[in-house]
């Protein structure tokens, strides 16, 4: 379904691949400080902070899939099918439907540790968008430059997780998708070595034998391992150029093709966008499956006290530079 990361050079960087059958049609959409917020239960937010993301904009709101806002907090939705599960409506809380998650907290934290702040007092409710877009189910990270949370809303209750990687996929619940980590703890980026026996002759036959072992398939466990095992090897320079393109390496590694991942008879999961946001400068990148050319919106050029929703369609179809 669908992986999202963080990685840090000189700036901070946020982002996800989205996996799915087909596209709802999106857009990026940046929210201005005085476009007006309306929450079904908690009242209206007429000032805020900016914010920038992939959403599918239905009656001029934007239904964000990922996003992050002007002080560097990113925040994205991930599949969580069968695990979750969200309250009824409560007294002495705030109540935020599904579908108002992000917005509610990018609008108004500057930092990972007031999410915190703002999650004691949160109520993820059941109440869903139209009968068009009923709720979906999700889980969620959270990150800034210094940390990383996961949240997870289930028959339980509402479950916080300090989240070190700064990674998540989707099922199983994140303490499991921390835990099977030590099936792999002998994997390296360095040529193996005969730790099977003494007794028998073994040797690497050939070179680039590095993280021998790492899973290959499109689960979401072994893409929690992978794009994991690959972001915390990840090396880059620090200009925005290497940054930027080794994030969008770190991400290809769990892309999904078109034929390998039949979800229902002749429908196949695929990549269908792969963002990547520099947090620290409020630049949304992205490329979608059937264009691989980084395209890029940058909020600071608009006019960010504006109070209308500001919208750009993403740019589809391949785009080959012919050298001769």
């Amino acid at each position: 379904m669908c992986t999202a990361a963080t990685y840090k050079t000189k700036d901070f960087y946020f982002g996800r691949t989205l996996d799915y059958e087909f596209s709802y049609g999106d857009q990026i959409a940046i929210t201005p400080h005085n476009y007006p917020l309306h929450f079904r239960h908690a009242g209206d937010m007429e000032n805020h902070y900016a914010i920038i993301g992939m959403a599918h904009v239905a009656g001029d709101y934007p239904l964000y899939y990922d996003a992050i806002n002007e002080k560097g907090v990113g925040m994205a939705g991930l599949n969580f099918v069968g695990n979750a599960v969200y309250a009824n409506v409560q007294s002495g809380v705030d109540n935020i439907a599904q579908f108002e998650f992000i917005p509610w907290i990018l609008s108004q934290c500057s930092s990972v540790v007031e999410v915190r702040k703002l999650l004691g007092q949160i109520n993820i409710v059941n109440t869903p968008f139209s009968e068009q877009f009923p709720l979906a189910q999700l889980h969620w990270i959270i990150s800034d430059e210094k940390e990383s949370i996961t949240v997870e809303s289930m028959a339980d209750g509402m479950h916080i997780y300090d989240n070190p990687l700064g990674v998540l996929t989707n099922n199983p619940p994140f303490p499991q998708q921390m835990f099977q980590l030590n099936n792999y703890m002998h994997l390296s980026p360095k040529q193996p070595k005969n730790n099977f026996s003494n007794g028998i002759e073994l040797n690497a036959y050939s070179r680039g034998m590095g993280a021998l072992g790492l899973p290959g398939d499109l689960s979401s466990s072994s893409r929690f391992v992978r794009v994991a095992f690959t972001k915390v090897n990840a090396f880059s320079g620090e200009s925005e150029e290497e940054s930027v393109s080794q994030f969008f390496h770190i991400l290809g590694s769990v892309d999904q093709q078109r034929g390998c991942c039949e979800v229902s008879d002749g429908k196949y999961e695929i990549t269908l966008y792969t963002s990547c946001c520099n947090a620290t400068k409020g630049i949304y990148y992205y490329n979608t499956y059937e264009n691989h050319q980084i395209s890029a919106v940058d909020m600071h050029r608009e006019d960010l006290e504006s109070q209308k929703l500001i919208c750009y369609p993403v740019i589809q179809g391949e785009k080959i530079n012919f050298q001769n």
